[in-house]
């Protein structure tokens, strides 16, 4: 495990919960609650970051906000990490196109990282939010991985499920894209799920929710032959796209968040592959 710094964790937290949507009005107590914060903390990280011009406040409301000294690290990202940047330009095309909701999700060690959204609500987060690298989540990017990343990947799923898990690796490799075929809600289930701790529940608990969280992964599998025609509900559809060495740099994604027939997904999934290996290198 690397070490961690406590308070460089709390500035980035400041900084983040004031870069999610909806929150770039937050007053001093807000931002103590939101974080559980000391006063004298909180005092020490928001004068800092307002005095190097991270961040501002407002003389008549006293609400923090993001400042210029943000904007200009966000335009020295754009030029370091070009490929970011036009995934987060493919998404907006595609959300424009398709009338769902689009996403860019990379990967940073063992979690997944919201880095752009368009259109509308995302079932499981907004960007900034993590979620763990494990089954049912990051399958666009298990796919392609190494023989050891794949098996690291599968291993870290609950219950006796790795052959079925090879499988959705399989038909998502064979299809050049992933299919998320649950609902939004279910979405957040198995993400909450997957964030409880393997040590502290009692012995029956962590059994149900392993088994829960089993089905959850399950339920992504493609459709048998004699449902092809019924519409199921698809949170995404997501393609990955590679870097110079060939490997998964991102993954490019849209929100359906309704039921759409096996042809239906197949027609959005292509256009998301072609955006996806436009950006690829």
């Amino acid at each position: 495990m690397r070490a961690a710094s406590a308070p460089t964790a709390r500035v980035l937290d400041v900084v983040e919960l004031l870069a999610r949507p909806g929150n770039e009005r937050l007053r001093f107590s807000d931002i103590v609650r939101a974080l559980d914060l000391t006063q004298a903390t909180a005092h020490a990280i928001l004068t800092t970051l307002c005095d190097r011009g991270w961040l501002i406040r407002d003389p008549a409301d006293k609400a923090f906000a993001l400042g210029p000294g943000l904007a200009v690290v966000a335009a020295r990202t754009d030029a370091v990490r070009p490929l970011a940047h036009a995934a987060r330009i493919a998404a907006h095309e595609l959300s424009r196109q398709l009338g769902y909701a689009a996403s860019v999700v990379e990967r940073v060690d063992d979690e997944l990282v919201i880095t752009a959204f368009h259109g509308g609500e995302h079932p499981a987060g907004v960007p900034g939010d993590r979620i763990r690298y494990a089954p049912p989540f990051g399958v666009a990017f298990a796919a392609w991985d190494t023989t050891d990343g794949r098996r690291a990947w599968v291993e870290r799923a609950p219950g006796a499920i790795g052959e079925r898990l090879e499988q959705v690796l399989a038909q998502t490799r064979d299809r050049g894209f992933d299919v998320d075929w649950t609902t939004p809600d279910l979405t957040r289930a198995a993400q909450v799920m997957g964030t409880l701790p393997s040590e502290g529940l009692p012995d029956h608990v962590r059994g149900i929710t392993d088994q829960l969280l089993a089905e959850f992964i399950t339920m992504g599998l493609q459709p048998t032959d004699d449902t092809a025609n019924t519409p199921r509900p698809v949170a995404t559809i997501a393609a990955p796209v590679f870097d110079a060495r060939h490997r998964v740099a991102l993954i490019l994604g849209v929100h359906p968040l309704r039921p759409l027939t096996v042809r239906q997904v197949g027609s959005a999934g292509r256009q998301v592959k072609r955006a996806a290996d436009q950006l690829g290198t």
